[in-house]
């Protein structure tokens, strides 16, 4: 896409029009998790069947945070075909090890040490949190290939593309949800797992659709003075936010593992999945903050700032509405069908949650002068903080407020952003030296 003259002015207008389909199309993403809660809400044990499915999903995380670095690395170095084949092949090494790694934990004893050990599984419910593993292990395939040609679409400036294909997802999600609850059929995680294979699916056939037609009638097969050629190029670039995102991906299941050690493991985890997604309906439409400054911020520092300022303060706002007023109760017993007993847990998970809402938007936006500044090897320090800090503080208030429940995990995890915004803060300011030229996401 030709770059706008640099002397005209960004406009209001260019950065709502920029921001408001990634943000709506990120928040859609959140909205699924929401949908799948609560549906399994409604099962006879809902909260065994939640941790059941929760878990799992824990761990998905340490397999699906590597496939979605893989949109910033595609629309960051994808050019033409040339570079989209190079990201391809890198892309498939990555599948590869994502299945192999899948494979082994859903069919060997290290699986079972890991659920039991680590998580804190039940005996018991060992076998069905298995069985729920076993169908979220695919999903990071097809959310993998969806990143991928999210990449394209949003380096060409499509990003309705997005919205459009989260869109269908989750009308097909809600659809089979309902399907489920009528049918009488919600007895076990594995209906959380189905509904959300299935939607990936749609989504990522939409964005393959998009992303391939692009590839044909729009991207050029060699751009000039575009270098990337290589496996190896691509690789330079990625290895860094990969082992960034690895640090980062221990946070959830750590959460999950503590508090299956409360005083009603169950209720903890159950509400804090429930608050978390709620939290992360939220949070998420803000979550592209970073795209904001990569693409405008050399252009109108000062405007961008004010614009991130206005963004922050409507999360926080939006949680304390559902936390402190009768929302917030009505939203989790009608809409996702929460009995008494798991929604005040949540409840007060959910209040905890609000220092993660205020340090979030300006934590991405710092994360994006990091981006800018091609100096991403910072935020493996700011990511080491935060699961440190994290862990920590796990830890010490397992021993000595059990009683907490969900707040727990709610309180770590927000504590430990804070540490990670504080660090990558700090670090930012005292970087000397010319900066880098930024990249374009």
């Amino acid at each position: 896409m030709t770059a706008k003259p640099a002397n005209v002015p960004l406009s209001w207008r260019q950065l709502i029009s920029f921001f408001l389909p990634l943000g709506l199309s990120a928040t859609l993403v959140t909205l699924s998790h929401v949908i799948i809660n609560s549906t399994l809400a409604r099962a006879d044990n809902s909260e065994i069947v939640i941790a059941t499915y929760a878990i799992p999903l824990s761990l998905l995380g340490l397999t699906e945070k590597p496939v979605v670095l893989l949109r910033q690395a595609c629309s960051a170095l994808v050019r033409d075909r040339v570079s989209f084949r190079a990201m391809g092949a890198v892309s498939a090494y990555v599948f590869a090890c994502i299945i192999l790694l899948g494979l082994t934990l859903c069919y060997t004893p290290a699986g079972e040490w890991v659920f039991l050990y680590f998580f804190g599984v039940e005996r018991e419910l060992l076998a069905s949190t298995l069985s729920v593993y076993r169908i979220l292990m695919y999903v990071s395939i097809f959310s993998g290939l969806r990143c991928l040609f999210h990449g394209i679409i949003i380096f060409n400036m499509r990003t309705k593309w997005l919205t459009i294909g989260m869109g269908v997802r989750i009308i097909a999600m809600y659809l089979l949800s309902l399907y489920f609850i009528t049918t009488d059929q919600v007895t076990s995680g594995r209906v959380g797992a189905v509904i959300f294979m299935f939607g990936m699916i749609i989504e990522a056939a939409i964005a393959i659709w998009e992303g391939t037609s692009l590839l044909r009638k729009v991207i050029p097969e060699k751009a000039p003075n575009h270098a990337i050629e290589t496996k190896k190029q691509i690789f330079s670039f990625y290895k860094p936010l990969l082992y960034s995102s690895i640090i980062a991906v221990i946070i959830g299941p750590s959460i999950n593992a503590i508090l299956g050690k409360t005083a009603n493991a169950h209720l903890a985890i159950s509400s804090f999945a429930i608050a978390g997604s709620l939290t992360q309906l939220v949070m998420s439409f803000f979550s592209y903050i970073h795209q904001i400054v990569l693409n405008f911020y050399r252009k109108d520092a000062r405007k961008v700032r004010r614009f991130i300022t206005m963004l922050s303060l409507i999360p926080g706002t939006l949680i304390a509405i559902l936390a402190y007023t009768p929302a917030g109760p009505w939203f989790m017993t009608h809409i996702m069908g929460v009995n008494p007993e798991l929604r005040r847990a949540s409840l007060e998970a959910l209040r905890i949650f609000m220092i993660m809402t205020l340090v979030f938007p300006w934590l991405d936006y710092m994360n994006g002068i990091v981006m800018l500044r091609s100096e991403t090897k910072i935020m493996v320090f700011s990511q080491s903080a935060n699961a440190t800090v994290t862990l920590c503080a796990l830890f010490v208030a397992i021993a000595t407020i059990p009683g907490w429940n969900g707040m727990i995990g709610a309180f770590a995890q927000s504590i430990g952003m804070l540490a990670e915004l504080a660090v990558v803060t700090v670090v930012l300011r005292r970087t000397t030296g010319p900066r880098q030229p930024g990249l374009s996401a």
